[in-house]
């Protein structure tokens, strides 16, 4: 996880967001946000 990806998974952890629109599917797929739940990978 870099800088920038942990600020956005702290950010939307923060702000109760779970959909995201990212091209990192492969590092996003892995993180998880409150109670260990996955984001929805938006295309």
């Amino acid at each position: 996880m870099d800088f920038a990806d942990a600020t956005l998974v702290v950010l939307a952890n923060d702000l109760g967001i779970d959909h995201i629109v990212t091209f990192d599917r492969k590092d996003f797929g892995t993180y998880r946000i409150g109670k260990k739940r996955p984001f929805t990978i938006v295309p």
